[in-house]
């Protein structure tokens, strides 16, 4: 990490990959960031490393490989199809390269742990990118929550669907790991397991095929803990956009509907309904991807906070319960 006085250190950062998500969100984000340097994009394709390149003022790179090789480099964020991004955490770890991968980190748990594990043997930082967990608008639900706004949480319901994508999309190619659950539904379960915790099981999952791509476009899932808190979760491709979660408890129900993508500029709102009365709440606007980026480098700095890696592979262990719960091999 470069060090500057007076200041918090400075990531070297390196990128994997020219997604959609990495040109429109991360990588601004990652310019305008001053704890984060970014160094250099690589792509299988010249060209568009080079257009990247162009835009964010920094290195082009033709191969995933060469990038790893370079010695100006802390870290690495991946924004590979999920079915890729196993090897490539792993090639960057035994670089010794700290990683923030696009979600979730690879498509089963044993993916997962292998991974976690190998960034514990390092000593490196591996998280997924979450933006929404970063947002304000998540720590202020959380701050109602904990002072007891609606009582005890019962429930949370949420959906996550995206109209149809081009028909040349990776999310309906099976063989980079395409489908809605690792897509959009890995956002409510995520979203599920951070308010309800580490206990919850898959009661019950359908997944929805589309047989001429060969993967799923849709599903609804059933999540429970010991206690008897729940989660109702829907997600899909190809459906009327929704984005927005509702937690119910036993003296009210607290809302969100831009839940997981809110864009820099927006003041979300939330609302908050007991017996009768509706008071709506607004936050201030506020940039995910800029704080996972913060997020990310103070732990690269300090380290690692507790329970990190225990959340992506409870992750995964959902992920595959979910498929267990529909049928699928």
């Amino acid at each position: 990490m470069k060090a500057v006085r007076g200041r918090e250190s400075t990531v070297r950062l390196g990128v994997l990959g020219c997604a959609d998500i990495a040109w429109r969100r991360v990588l601004p984000a990652a310019v305008d960031n001053p704890r984060t340097e970014l160094v250099a994009i690589a792509s299988r394709d010249p060209e568009k490393a080079r257009r990247f390149a162009e835009r964010f003022d920094c290195d082009a790179v033709t191969g995933y490989e060469r990038l790893l090789e370079r010695e100006d480099l802390d870290a690495v964020y991946i924004p590979l199809p999920v079915a890729l991004r196993r090897e490539w955490v792993a090639r960057a770890l035994t670089r010794d390269l700290h990683v923030l991968s696009e979600k979730p980190l690879t498509t089963d748990h044993a993916g997962a742990a292998e991974l976690v594990d190998l960034a514990k043997s390092r000593g490196r930082v591996l998280r997924e990118n979450f933006g929404f967990l970063h947002h304000s608008q998540q720590s202020r639900v959380g701050e109602m929550l904990d002072s007891g706004a609606i009582g005890r949480v019962c429930s949370v319901d949420s959906e996550f669907g995206v109209p149809r994508r081009p028909d040349h999309d990776i999310r309906y190619d099976p063989a980079l790991g395409g489908g809605a659950l690792l897509d959009v539904g890995v956002y409510p379960l995520r979203l599920a397991q951070y308010f309800l915790g580490t206990e919850l099981r898959v009661r019950g999952a359908v997944l929805r095929h589309d047989p001429d791509r060969g993967v799923d476009v849709g599903g609804s899932v059933l999540l429970a803990d010991a206690h008897g808190a729940s989660a109702r979760l829907a997600f899909g491709i190809g459906v009327q956009y929704r984005n927005s979660y509702a937690i119910w408890g036993t003296g009210g129900t607290l809302s969100v509907d831009r839940a997981f993508t809110p864009p820099a500029e927006m003041r979300p709102v939330l609302r908050l309904r007991e017996g009768q009365g509706e008071e709506t709440i607004e936050v201030e606007a506020d940039h995910q991807f800029a704080n996972v980026l913060g997020d990310f480098a103070t732990a690269i700095e300090f380290g690692e906070r507790p329970g990190v890696p225990e959340a992506i592979l409870d992750l995964a262990r959902l992920l595959d319960g979910v498929r267990r719960a529909a049928g699928e091999p």
